[in-house]
């Protein structure tokens, strides 16, 4: 969700999706978000999440695995995220989309959607910054997988 603006972040990005061309065909798709004022009532807060939400799943194919990135999503691990990275390609789901919100989270519709969710912890964390702790870890688990040194 969002337009990634900041270059550091579009370099860092970059560098981790280069790093991960070998294992897998990464698309990173920037969704427009919301224009919502500063301060909404509960009510706005769902129609601004609706639709984002909306916008995401229009993105999603239907035989994709999703995992929605949330605050209450499972938390696990970097040796767990890469089994189950691994087992999901095992078991036929090679298209895996991941799914960062807008700043007021997720609709209920994409949790709905979701086949899994995941959690980097308690933290908030601006969509940008996620993306690129998202990409590390994904790369990491890939590093895991094949016994690279560069978990350690």
């Amino acid at each position: 969700m969002g337009k990634l603006k900041e270059k550091y972040f579009k370099d860092g990005i970059a560098e981790y999706k280069k790093r991960m061309s070998k294992f897998a065909k990464v698309e990173l798709i920037e969704v427009p978000d919301e224009k919502a004022p500063e301060s909404l009532s509960e009510a706005e807060m769902q129609q601004v999440k609706d639709a984002e939400g909306e916008r995401l799943l229009g993105k999603i194919k239907d035989r994709d695995w999703v995992i929605a990135l949330a605050i209450e999503g499972k938390q696990r691990s970097s040796e767990a995220f890469a089994k189950e990275i691994d087992q999901l390609a095992t078991y036929g789901h090679s298209d895996i989309d991941f799914v960062i919100g807008g700043s007021l989270g997720l609709s209920k519709a994409v949790m709905k959607r979701a086949d899994n969710t995941l959690s980097f912890g308690k933290l908030t964390m601006p969509h940008q910054l996620m993306r690129l702790v998202l990409i590390e870890q994904v790369y990491r688990a890939f590093m895991i997988n094949i016994g690279s040194p560069y978990h350690k």
